[in-house]
Protein backbone atom coordinates (compact mmCIF):
# COMPACT_ATOMS: atom_id res chain seq x y z
CA UNK A 1 0.00 0.00 0.00
CA UNK A 2 1.95 2.91 -1.18
CA UNK A 3 0.02 5.58 -0.25
CA UNK A 4 0.12 4.97 3.76
CA UNK A 5 2.97 4.78 5.94
CA UNK A 6 2.80 1.67 7.56
CA UNK A 7 4.66 2.48 10.72
CA UNK A 8 2.58 6.01 11.50
CA UNK A 9 -1.00 6.67 12.43
CA UNK A 10 -3.25 7.69 9.03
CA UNK A 11 -5.78 9.35 11.89
CA UNK A 12 -4.16 10.77 15.67
CA UNK A 13 -5.89 10.36 18.60
CA UNK A 14 -9.00 8.20 17.39
CA UNK A 15 -9.25 4.68 18.92
CA UNK A 16 -12.35 2.37 17.84
CA UNK A 17 -11.33 3.11 14.17
CA UNK A 18 -14.09 2.32 11.47
CA UNK A 19 -13.68 3.12 7.56
CA UNK A 20 -16.50 2.89 4.29
CA UNK A 21 -15.29 3.27 1.22
CA UNK A 22 -18.52 4.32 -0.53
CA UNK A 23 -19.40 4.56 -4.35
CA UNK A 24 -18.47 8.07 -4.28
CA UNK A 25 -14.83 7.48 -3.63
CA UNK A 26 -14.39 8.80 -0.51
CA UNK A 27 -13.19 6.91 2.95
CA UNK A 28 -15.36 7.46 5.46
CA UNK A 29 -13.94 7.66 8.94
CA UNK A 30 -15.33 7.47 12.30
CA UNK A 31 -13.72 6.79 15.57
CA UNK A 32 -13.39 7.21 19.51
CA UNK A 33 -13.18 10.88 19.96
CA UNK A 34 -11.38 11.80 23.11
CA UNK A 35 -13.90 13.41 25.68
CA UNK A 36 -16.23 10.67 24.47
CA UNK A 37 -18.72 13.57 23.99
CA UNK A 38 -19.27 13.53 20.40
CA UNK A 39 -19.30 11.48 17.07
CA UNK A 40 -17.17 13.17 14.10
CA UNK A 41 -17.22 11.97 10.31
CA UNK A 42 -13.96 12.23 8.12
CA UNK A 43 -13.85 11.54 4.52
CA UNK A 44 -10.96 11.82 2.06
CA UNK A 45 -10.17 10.20 -1.31
CA UNK A 46 -7.20 8.14 0.42
CA UNK A 47 -6.46 6.90 3.70
CA UNK A 48 -3.49 9.26 4.22
CA UNK A 49 -5.46 12.11 3.62
CA UNK A 50 -8.16 11.32 6.38
CA UNK A 51 -5.75 12.94 9.14
CA UNK A 52 -5.92 16.26 7.30
CA UNK A 53 -9.04 16.04 5.04
CA UNK A 54 -12.54 17.16 5.56
CA UNK A 55 -14.51 16.33 8.75
CA UNK A 56 -17.36 17.54 11.00
CA UNK A 57 -19.16 16.96 13.87
CA UNK A 58 -22.48 15.07 12.87
CA UNK A 59 -23.93 14.72 16.48
CA UNK A 60 -23.06 15.72 19.48
CA UNK A 61 -24.25 14.37 23.46
CA UNK A 62 -27.08 15.93 24.62
CA UNK A 63 -26.79 16.86 28.48
CA UNK A 64 -28.57 14.35 30.21
CA UNK A 65 -30.38 10.92 29.74
CA UNK A 66 -29.45 7.68 28.03
CA UNK A 67 -27.36 9.27 25.66
CA UNK A 68 -25.41 11.30 27.60
CA UNK A 69 -21.88 9.93 28.28
CA UNK A 70 -19.32 8.07 27.27
CA UNK A 71 -20.09 8.26 23.60
CA UNK A 72 -17.60 4.71 22.48
CA UNK A 73 -16.94 3.28 18.71
CA UNK A 74 -19.02 4.95 16.22
CA UNK A 75 -19.58 2.97 13.37
CA UNK A 76 -20.55 4.53 9.74
CA UNK A 77 -22.53 2.35 7.47
CA UNK A 78 -24.71 2.70 4.45
CA UNK A 79 -28.16 0.54 3.87
CA UNK A 80 -30.45 1.03 1.41
CA UNK A 81 -29.79 4.23 0.49
CA UNK A 82 -29.09 5.91 3.75
CA UNK A 83 -26.27 6.80 5.92
CA UNK A 84 -26.05 4.65 9.92
CA UNK A 85 -24.03 5.29 12.76
CA UNK A 86 -24.21 2.67 15.52
CA UNK A 87 -22.64 3.43 19.05
CA UNK A 88 -22.48 2.84 22.55
CA UNK A 89 -23.72 5.77 25.02
CA UNK A 90 -24.19 5.82 29.02
CA UNK A 91 -25.54 8.34 31.20
CA UNK A 92 -22.68 7.83 34.08
CA UNK A 93 -19.47 9.79 33.20
CA UNK A 94 -17.26 7.08 34.95
CA UNK A 95 -15.46 4.80 32.94
CA UNK A 96 -15.60 1.53 35.22
CA UNK A 97 -19.39 2.34 36.86
CA UNK A 98 -20.46 2.95 33.49
CA UNK A 99 -20.01 -1.22 32.28
CA UNK A 100 -23.19 -1.20 33.77
CA UNK A 101 -24.75 1.71 31.93
CA UNK A 102 -23.63 1.42 28.20
CA UNK A 103 -26.29 0.52 25.47
CA UNK A 104 -25.90 0.49 21.96
CA UNK A 105 -27.96 3.32 20.11
CA UNK A 106 -28.25 4.30 16.42
CA UNK A 107 -28.53 7.68 14.14
CA UNK A 108 -29.93 7.83 10.47
CA UNK A 109 -29.30 10.14 8.11
CA UNK A 110 -30.83 10.44 4.44
CA UNK A 111 -28.59 13.31 2.89
CA UNK A 112 -26.53 12.26 -0.29
CA UNK A 113 -23.00 13.20 1.95
CA UNK A 114 -22.83 12.21 6.05
CA UNK A 115 -21.22 15.27 6.82
CA UNK A 116 -23.66 17.21 8.14
CA UNK A 117 -25.64 17.46 10.97
CA UNK A 118 -29.46 16.70 9.25
CA UNK A 119 -29.03 12.94 11.53
CA UNK A 120 -31.97 11.75 13.40
CA UNK A 121 -31.75 9.27 16.76
CA UNK A 122 -33.60 6.22 15.40
CA UNK A 123 -33.31 4.99 19.00
CA UNK A 124 -31.36 2.52 21.49
CA UNK A 125 -31.02 -1.07 19.58
CA UNK A 126 -32.66 -3.43 22.43
CA UNK A 127 -31.40 -6.61 23.01
CA UNK A 128 -33.39 -9.53 25.44
CA UNK A 129 -30.90 -8.66 28.60
CA UNK A 130 -30.78 -5.62 29.69
CA UNK A 131 -27.45 -5.48 30.81
CA UNK A 132 -23.78 -3.32 29.52
CA UNK A 133 -23.37 -3.36 25.52
CA UNK A 134 -21.54 -1.77 23.12
CA UNK A 135 -18.80 -2.08 20.02
CA UNK A 136 -22.18 -3.52 17.64
CA UNK A 137 -21.32 -3.52 14.00
CA UNK A 138 -23.83 -4.60 11.07
CA UNK A 139 -23.27 -6.81 7.90
CA UNK A 140 -24.83 -7.98 4.82
CA UNK A 141 -25.03 -11.32 3.07
CA UNK A 142 -27.62 -13.40 1.08
CA UNK A 143 -30.25 -10.27 1.39
CA UNK A 144 -30.40 -10.58 5.40
CA UNK A 145 -29.06 -7.79 7.74
CA UNK A 146 -27.08 -8.53 11.07
CA UNK A 147 -26.20 -7.64 14.16
CA UNK A 148 -23.02 -8.38 15.72
CA UNK A 149 -22.10 -6.89 19.16
CA UNK A 150 -20.72 -7.44 22.79
CA UNK A 151 -22.55 -7.61 25.34
CA UNK A 152 -22.62 -8.48 29.44
CA UNK A 153 -24.61 -11.49 30.67
CA UNK A 154 -24.94 -11.81 34.45
CA UNK A 155 -24.68 -15.45 34.19
CA UNK A 156 -21.26 -15.62 32.40
CA UNK A 157 -18.17 -14.27 34.24
CA UNK A 158 -16.35 -11.71 32.35
CA UNK A 159 -17.16 -8.13 30.79
CA UNK A 160 -18.34 -8.90 27.39
CA UNK A 161 -19.07 -11.65 24.94
CA UNK A 162 -20.03 -11.72 21.35
CA UNK A 163 -23.32 -12.11 20.16
CA UNK A 164 -25.21 -12.09 16.52
CA UNK A 165 -29.39 -11.47 15.99
CA UNK A 166 -30.99 -11.28 12.24
CA UNK A 167 -32.24 -7.47 12.13
CA UNK A 168 -35.80 -6.42 10.87
CA UNK A 169 -34.57 -3.38 10.01
CA UNK A 170 -31.46 -1.41 10.85
CA UNK A 171 -32.49 -0.36 14.07
CA UNK A 172 -34.24 -3.66 15.36
CA UNK A 173 -33.30 -7.21 16.37
CA UNK A 174 -35.77 -9.53 13.95
CA UNK A 175 -34.24 -12.90 16.16
CA UNK A 176 -33.15 -13.79 19.57
CA UNK A 177 -29.18 -13.56 20.27
CA UNK A 178 -26.87 -16.55 19.37
CA UNK A 179 -23.93 -16.93 21.75
CA UNK A 180 -20.78 -16.56 19.65
CA UNK A 181 -18.08 -16.68 21.87
CA UNK A 182 -16.76 -15.76 25.51
CA UNK A 183 -13.34 -14.97 26.90
CA UNK A 184 -12.10 -18.60 27.15
CA UNK A 185 -8.49 -18.43 26.31
CA UNK A 186 -5.70 -16.72 28.51
CA UNK A 187 -4.95 -14.09 25.77
CA UNK A 188 -8.19 -13.14 26.39
CA UNK A 189 -8.63 -12.18 29.73
CA UNK A 190 -5.97 -9.80 30.97
CA UNK A 191 -7.01 -7.39 33.18
CA UNK A 192 -10.97 -7.95 31.82
CA UNK A 193 -12.56 -10.78 30.35
CA UNK A 194 -13.67 -9.21 27.31
CA UNK A 195 -14.77 -10.55 23.77
CA UNK A 196 -15.50 -6.67 21.99
CA UNK A 197 -15.31 -4.32 18.70
CA UNK A 198 -16.06 -7.44 16.41
CA UNK A 199 -15.64 -6.57 12.54
CA UNK A 200 -16.61 -8.72 9.35
CA UNK A 201 -14.77 -9.65 6.62
CA UNK A 202 -16.35 -12.28 4.04
CA UNK A 203 -13.94 -13.82 1.71
CA UNK A 204 -13.37 -17.61 0.22
CA UNK A 205 -16.58 -18.68 0.88
CA UNK A 206 -16.43 -17.66 4.72
CA UNK A 207 -17.50 -15.29 6.99
CA UNK A 208 -14.31 -14.12 9.27
CA UNK A 209 -14.90 -12.68 12.03
CA UNK A 210 -12.52 -10.51 13.88
CA UNK A 211 -12.58 -8.95 17.66
CA UNK A 212 -10.69 -8.37 20.65
CA UNK A 213 -10.07 -9.07 23.74
CA UNK A 214 -8.17 -8.12 27.64
CA UNK A 215 -7.87 -4.71 28.57
CA UNK A 216 -7.11 -1.98 26.51
CA UNK A 217 -3.68 -1.49 27.03
CA UNK A 218 -0.69 -3.28 25.86
CA UNK A 219 -2.47 -6.78 26.30
CA UNK A 220 -5.74 -5.92 23.71
CA UNK A 221 -5.27 -8.46 20.55
CA UNK A 222 -7.23 -9.78 18.27
CA UNK A 223 -8.65 -12.69 17.60
CA UNK A 224 -11.17 -14.60 14.48
CA UNK A 225 -13.77 -16.79 14.63
CA UNK A 226 -14.95 -17.80 11.40
CA UNK A 227 -18.07 -19.98 9.46
CA UNK A 228 -18.94 -21.62 6.19
CA UNK A 229 -20.65 -18.74 4.51
CA UNK A 230 -23.68 -21.88 3.40
CA UNK A 231 -24.04 -22.59 7.12
CA UNK A 232 -26.42 -20.79 9.43
CA UNK A 233 -25.04 -18.16 10.99
CA UNK A 234 -27.44 -17.88 14.10
CA UNK A 235 -26.47 -21.77 14.83
CA UNK A 236 -23.22 -21.37 17.18
CA UNK A 237 -22.14 -25.07 15.70
CA UNK A 238 -21.51 -23.13 12.66
CA UNK A 239 -18.64 -21.13 14.15
CA UNK A 240 -14.96 -21.99 15.20
CA UNK A 241 -12.70 -19.91 17.23
CA UNK A 242 -9.00 -20.13 17.14
CA UNK A 243 -7.57 -20.37 20.70
CA UNK A 244 -4.52 -17.45 20.11
CA UNK A 245 -4.03 -14.29 18.96
CA UNK A 246 -4.00 -13.18 15.46
CA UNK A 247 -2.70 -10.02 15.52
CA UNK A 248 -1.22 -8.44 19.15
CA UNK A 249 1.47 -6.05 19.78
CA UNK A 250 4.83 -5.52 18.41
CA UNK A 251 7.87 -4.80 20.16
CA UNK A 252 10.04 -4.77 17.01
CA UNK A 253 7.48 -1.62 15.78
CA UNK A 254 6.75 -0.08 18.95
CA UNK A 255 2.98 -0.32 18.64
CA UNK A 256 1.08 -1.98 21.78
CA UNK A 257 -2.33 -3.15 22.19
CA UNK A 258 -4.10 -3.23 18.85
CA UNK A 259 -7.25 -4.06 17.93
CA UNK A 260 -10.76 -2.99 17.65
CA UNK A 261 -10.38 -3.10 13.49
CA UNK A 262 -12.21 -2.68 10.48
CA UNK A 263 -11.94 -3.69 7.29
CA UNK A 264 -11.54 -2.15 3.60
CA UNK A 265 -9.83 -2.29 0.51
CA UNK A 266 -7.81 -0.21 -1.56
CA UNK A 267 -10.18 1.16 -4.60
CA UNK A 268 -9.94 -0.96 -7.83
CA UNK A 269 -11.26 -3.69 -4.62
CA UNK A 270 -7.98 -5.81 -5.23
CA UNK A 271 -5.77 -5.74 -1.68
CA UNK A 272 -7.39 -5.87 1.28
CA UNK A 273 -6.53 -3.39 4.18
CA UNK A 274 -6.98 -3.91 8.15
CA UNK A 275 -7.43 -0.83 9.89
CA UNK A 276 -6.80 -0.77 14.14
CA UNK A 277 -5.85 1.17 16.92
CA UNK A 278 -2.87 1.26 18.51
CA UNK A 279 -0.11 3.40 20.89
CA UNK A 280 3.56 3.76 20.19
CA UNK A 281 4.59 2.58 23.96
CA UNK A 282 3.62 0.08 25.77
CA UNK A 283 2.20 0.04 29.66
CA UNK A 284 4.64 1.84 31.12
CA UNK A 285 3.77 4.92 29.09
CA UNK A 286 0.33 5.19 30.28
CA UNK A 287 -0.90 7.60 33.20
CA UNK A 288 -3.93 5.99 35.01
CA UNK A 289 -6.83 4.37 33.30
CA UNK A 290 -5.90 3.05 30.29
CA UNK A 291 -9.08 4.00 28.71
CA UNK A 292 -8.61 7.96 29.58
CA UNK A 293 -5.72 7.97 27.47
CA UNK A 294 -6.15 9.41 24.13
CA UNK A 295 -2.93 8.08 22.42
CA UNK A 296 -4.98 5.29 20.72
CA UNK A 297 -4.19 6.22 17.07
CA UNK A 298 -5.42 4.61 14.06
CA UNK A 299 -3.45 2.83 11.76
CA UNK A 300 -3.90 1.09 8.44
CA UNK A 301 -1.92 -1.72 6.70
CA UNK A 302 -2.38 -4.96 3.70
CA UNK A 303 -2.38 -7.91 4.64
CA UNK A 304 -2.33 -11.19 2.92
CA UNK A 305 -3.92 -15.20 2.47
CA UNK A 306 -3.10 -18.44 2.90
CA UNK A 307 -3.29 -21.26 0.83
CA UNK A 308 -6.45 -22.12 3.39
CA UNK A 309 -7.52 -19.13 2.47
CA UNK A 310 -7.19 -17.83 5.81
CA UNK A 311 -6.00 -13.91 6.78
CA UNK A 312 -2.70 -13.42 7.16
CA UNK A 313 -2.47 -10.08 9.73
CA UNK A 314 1.59 -10.32 10.35
CA UNK A 315 2.16 -8.18 12.90
CA UNK A 316 1.36 -4.26 13.63
CA UNK A 317 3.66 -1.90 11.40
CA UNK A 318 4.67 -4.84 8.90
CA UNK A 319 5.78 -3.50 5.23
Amino acid sequence: MQEVNQKQPIVLQRADPWIYYHTDGYYYFTGSVPEYQEIEVRRARTLSGLEDGERMTVWQAPATGLMSRLIWAPEIHYLNGKWYIYFAAADDDSVRNAQHHHRMFVIECGDESPLTTNWQVKGQIKTPQDSFSLDATVFELKDELYYLWAQQAPAIPGNSNLYLARMANPWTLATAPTLLSIPEHSWEKIGFKVNEGAAVLIRNHRVFITYSGSATDENYAMGLLWADIDSNLLDAYSWHKIDHPVFKSSLKHHLYGPGHNSFTTTPDGKTDILVYHARPYDNQGINGDSLANPDRHAYAQTFTWDTQGFPVFGEPGDN
